[in-house]
């Protein structure tokens, strides 16, 4: 029923909008729509407030399993883009239905040209969670518990060097979309471009001494950052599930031949099993948000963390 409202909403909507060119349709609404709070941060680098950005995902909840809200569409279906992420589950469904219903939306895979790390389907071999995306084989030195989503792990924002062309992305869809603006949104990306490169050049002396190569995280969010710093992620969580006893174990005696000291566990998860491990190990836990809006803040207070003196 929830599927069919949804439908019609858009497709009233698409009567609503009428026809007209890309010009007109950009004077008239002036919106854009991201999917996620980091989209949006780098998105207000580059128009500053030459248009108005609404977010799909609300702060504290988890992209891979939300689903808009009917309100949420119609919203998004007055937009002039819609800036995917581009590997996140729900976005190929609806963004195939805005397409389908509302054609004077331009919808953008802000991926597009950023090497993606491949997941371990229905695997709890031991890999490495930095080096090439592509290399499988699993050696006798690499110790951390891969876990990824069932093909490509969407979480590319979580590295500055991933952040470079998926910034480029939208700068180049802002020039196409609003060229009489185009010379301050490059302008814009320019100076953006500095506070990437800065963030990546803080994190590498935060961590290059760092004791511990290897990190827990309940759910793997980090593997892109943790590719670009020569870093170990290992997940609790096994397949989008709580982990079972013997996985728990499995976590615990890599921890402890590891000597990790860092355990990350971000909003609206579960604390549970990472309490337990934690206690095990005699580890510190430590809540982050990867999807925080202040991007460059979070990752470098993750490099802060990791760098940390532990007594």
């Amino acid at each position: 029923m929830q599927k069919y409202l949804y439908i019609i909403l858009l497709s009233a909507l698409t009567l609503a909008c009428g026809s007209g060119t890309k010009k007109n349709n950009v004077e008239r609404t002036r919106i854009l729509t991201v999917t996620i709070e980091p989209q949006r941060y780098f998105l207000d680098q580059i128009v500053g407030d030459a248009f108005t950005i609404n977010t799909l995902v609300p702060p504290g909840t988890s992209p891979e399993t939300y689903e808009p809200a009917p309100s949420v569409m119609v919203d998004m279906a007055k937009s002039n883009v819609y800036f995917m992420v581009g590997d996140l589950g729900f976005e190929n469904v609806w963004s195939k239905r805005l397409a389908k219903n509302n054609p004077n939306v331009t919808i953008i895979n802000c991926s597009e040209g950023i090497v993606r790390m491949e997941g371990y389907d229905h695997d709890h071999d031991h890999g490495h969670a930095s080096g090439d995306d592509h290399d499988h084989h699993h050696h006798a030195d690499d110790h951390a518990h891969v876990h990824s989503h069932s093909g490509i792990d969407p979480h590319v924002w979580s590295s500055p060097q991933a952040v470079r062309i998926f910034s480029r992305n939208m700068l180049e869809t802002m020039m196409e979309l609003d060229p009489d603006n185009a010379g301050t949104y490059r302008a814009n990306y320019d100076i953006l471009l500095a506070k990437i490169e800065k963030t990546d050049s803080l994190i590498r002396d935060l961590l290059k001494d760092v004791s511990s190569k290897s990190f827990i995280i309940y759910h793997p969010a980090l593997g892109y950052f943790a590719r670009d710093y020569g870093l170990n992620q290992i997940s609790i969580e096994f397949e989008g599930k709580s982990p079972s006893p013997s996985q728990i174990k499995e976590i615990v005696d890599i921890a402890r031949k590891e000597k990790i000291n860092t355990i990350f566990i971000e909003r609206s998860f579960d604390t549970k099993n990472t309490t337990v491990v934690a206690q095990e190990i005699g580890a510190q836990v430590f809540e982050i948000d990867p999807l925080r809006y202040e991007w460059d803040e979070e990752l470098l207070r993750i490099a802060t963390i990791l760098a940390r003196e532990v007594k």
